[in-house]
């Protein structure tokens, strides 16, 4: 008989998230950036910029959820347990920044620190997150995003909270872009018309 090649999990169908995630992050950071200080390039309410940006990310969670919850229609057990295991990874990821966030509540002195570290920190987890998703996956496009938005997260705690919000704004809001773009272009490689592609297929004859 003919062996069949083992094929990967559902691949997850990422452009509406990315689609999300990047305006939140353009306009939601954006805001944020162009509110601050005591002479701020617009005036805007306080909460404005954080509502423009909790509305993003709860868009793109929604539908990475949707996403995620397709690829796994007819998995099999293992494959439904790998999905688990990362959607449990992104409540521990968030919880345990979260709770970083509440013990620097309680110091006095960390009124700076608690106004970067939960943007830079939010994109810091989601780019690692996006690591291991990429490589479960075996999805180079989302372990790439995952790259970029780790080290931009990281490398703009360099420039004070001003410049954070700015670099998260472009070149977060760009990286998600970008994926969003290239996420069209391998789905269109993956799907046809008549639909998935077939499975690959081993050529060699087993007795």
């Amino acid at each position: 008989m003919t062996a069949i090649a083992a094929t990967r999990p559902g691949d997850v169908n990422n452009f509406a998230t990315y689609v999300s995630f990047g305006l939140a992050y353009v306009l939601g950071h954006g805001a944020t950036a162009l509110a601050q200080g005591t002479n701020p390039l617009v005036a805007m309410p306080g909460w404005l910029p954080q509502a423009i940006l909790i509305a993003g990310l709860a868009a793109g969670s929604v539908a990475a959820t949707l996403a995620a919850a397709r690829a796994q229609r007819g998995a099999d057990r293992s494959d439904r347990l790998a999905g688990q295991l990362l959607g449990l990874s992104w409540i521990v990821g968030f919880g345990a920044l979260f709770l970083a966030l509440a013990a620097l509540s309680l110091s006095p002195t960390a009124a700076d620190l608690r106004t970067v570290l939960m943007p830079a920190g939010s994109g810091l987890v989601v780019g690692l997150l996006y690591f291991g998703e990429g490589a479960a996956r075996r999805n180079v496009l989302h372990w790439g995003l995952g790259v970029w938005l780790a080290l931009i997260s990281a490398a703009g705690l360099f420039l004070g909270s001003a410049g954070l919000f700015w670099v998260l704004a472009l070149a977060g809001g760009g990286g998600y872009a970008a994926a969003a773009l290239l996420e069209r272009r391998r789905r269109a490689g993956t799907y046809s018309d008549a639909g998935p592609a077939e499975p690959v297929r081993d050529s060699r004859v087993w007795n």
